[in-house]
């Protein structure tokens, strides 16, 4: 019988969220009326997650990294090497609910023009995360700067499966040939924006994507929680700059930058006044914002791992 699901997971020195995500998968399988594989890609972990991930039983692959690399390289690596229809990327930090991929899968079976279909990601305290969105434009930006970013710009609502313009590929199915088809991920986008162009580029070839919220994940979001916050900010706004001169013109890319600038500035001045709220952390993304191409971001943290530097 053929592999008609390959999921592909990317982690990077989180063996405990690892297992857990994996524990769900295996969970996922049992129900399953169709063959799965799981590939698992190590980013250069070393905190036990190689020997879990080799010995859990729903593992089919292992893929070790000796080096550190961007996640859309990753992402792209694990969709290459997969043999499945269709790929089910993960975060490592994402764990299924019962009967996610099913939900994910006969949306995508049911109709032959989508290319991806997003999950509803929820918070490890049952709230949901917004996972869908509109292409990022100046007029979003805008969206943003006005505090009507929920209303017009988020498309992750509503309890009916719906086209979007991206989803977040912390729990996102892909059909793999629409991916080949357009060469997969851009290995440009070190981390962040990179599912963003990814979908884009998908629609620009006449694809579409959709938002499935009968399949939810919950997202404990390491990223953004995680270590050395300021390299993720200027990775951040790096790349939201990247896809935007890669997508739009160069005024485009600088409206969005002083719109959302202005827009981490006012977040930073209510933080003076909200308890546990940090207003320097909302001025570095307006440095950051307004000067893209300065700073050191997740690219460079992983070249000093690398070389042997601090660790990430």
């Amino acid at each position: 019988m053929s592999i008609e699901v390959s999921y592909c997971i990317v982690n990077t020195e989180q063996r405990a969220l690892l297992e857990r995500c994996l524990d769900a998968i295996a969970r996922e399988q049992e129900s399953l009326p169709f063959e799965t594989e799981v590939l698992v890609l190590d980013n250069a972990s070393r905190d036990g997650s190689v020997g879990m991930a080799r010995a859990h039983p729903a593992t089919t692959e292992l893929i070790r990294r000796e080096q550190r690399r961007g996640k859309a390289e990753n992402d792209s690596t694990l969709m290459q090497r997969a043999r499945g229809r269709y790929c089910l990327l993960l975060n490592e930090d994402s764990e299924l609910m019962p009967g996610a991929t099913r939900a994910l899968y006969e949306a995508m079976e049911a109709r032959d023009d989508v290319a991806a279909a997003g999950s509803k990601l929820l918070r490890p305290d049952g709230g949901q995360f917004p996972s869908a969105w509109r292409f990022p434009t100046a007029r979003t930006a805008l969206y943003g700067a006005l505090l009507l970013h929920k209303t017009l710009t988020v498309q992750s609502r509503g309890s009916e499966i719906r086209e979007v313009d991206w989803a977040q590929s912390a729990s996102l199915l892909v059909r793999r040939e629409a991916a080949r088809r357009i060469g997969w991920m851009d290995p440009a986008f070190f981390v962040y924006s990179d599912e963003v162009d990814f979908c884009k580029r998908l629609d620009d070839a006449g694809w579409t994507n959709l938002y499935v919220p009968q399949a939810e994940a919950i997202h404990h979001e390491q990223l953004s929680t995680g270590s050395v916050p300021k390299r993720r900010i200027v990775e951040l706004s790096r790349n939201r700059d990247r896809y935007m001169r890669k997508h739009h013109s160069f005024l485009a890319a600088l409206a969005v930058r002083w719109l959302t600038a202005w827009t981490y500035a006012l977040r930073a001045l209510v933080a003076y006044v909200l308890p546990r709220h940090d207003p320097a952390r909302y001025w570095q993304h307006v440095h950051a914002t307004l000067h893209p191409d300065r700073g050191e971001g997740l690219r460079e943290a992983a070249a000093d791992f690398n070389r042997g530097g601090p660790r990430l």
